[in-house]
């Protein structure tokens, strides 16, 4: 738009320049998050990622059965993956670190609650949570889902959706808590289903579970009769998530 198209609307604003520029310099910003990731992520495999409240005490039931959970998949050859931060995410790499396999930590860059745990071998840090939440789907064999807030609920509807529009492969998805999570999955089954918005299928989706063992065990079903490795038709999809 020509500065004459634009005085024939006197409600725009003027392109700030510098904003342009700094929206331009953002794009490799960005860039310099999926390289990085997928650089330092590409050998993890297999690996299972963890979610679950940064608000998490370690004295809370939750916390230690995060860490039991992280700790028996690492010894069963996951590499974990964590948000990085405090609560279940502490957990989930306190656990993965004190077992035979890598523990992984994407931190968030926010302005308050977050700050990086001490129990990553290998950290990454993120701004963007898009590119963050790229990283947790394209290298997981599985996801675990604990307790949590919003965060946590964003993580488990973006997995969801991606299994359920086939932009993703299929991995476990696996809700541990029955308690925490039976009000949902109840609302899942009648509100959702009734109305049309998801078909009953799609409550087979995920597992719900209360146990470290419950965890391993259908993770181990769903791959019993295939290997970890994404199929070449996975690949291609995951290359275009």
């Amino acid at each position: 738009m020509d500065d004459h198209t634009r005085s024939q609307h006197p409600g725009m604003k003027p392109v700030d320049d510098t904003q342009l520029t700094r929206e331009s310099w953002k794009i490799f910003q960005i860039m310099a998050e999926f390289v990085e990731g997928f650089e330092r992520l590409s050998s993890i495999k297999p690996s299972v990622s963890i979610f679950g409240s940064a608000r998490t005490r370690p004295e809370v039931p939750e916390y230690q059965l995060a860490e039991q959970i992280a700790r028996t998949l690492s010894d069963a050859g996951f590499s974990v993956v964590s948000g990085g931060g405090p609560g279940i995410m502490e957990a989930a790499n306190k656990g993965a670190q004190a077992g035979k396999s890598p523990s992984i930590g994407l931190n968030i860059m926010l302005p308050h609650e977050q700050s990086g745990n001490g129990y990553q071998d290998i950290s990454l840090n993120f701004r963007h949570f898009f590119s963050r939440k790229v990283m947790f789907v394209k290298y997981a064999s599985a996801y675990v889902v604990l307790p949590g807030g919003f965060g946590t609920l964003d993580e488990l509807a973006e997995i969801l959706t991606l299994v359920q529009t086939g932009k993703t492969r299929r991995i476990p998805i696996v809700l541990v808590g029955k308690p925490f999570w039976e009000g949902l999955i109840q609302w899942f089954g009648t509100t959702l289903v009734d109305a049309g918005t998801i078909s009953p299928e799609d409550l087979g989706l995920f597992s719900v579970v209360d146990t470290a063992k419950e965890v391993v065990d259908a993770i181990f079903k769903h791959y019993e009769t295939r290997g970890f490795e994404p199929s070449a038709q996975e690949q291609e999809m995951l290359l275009q998530l």
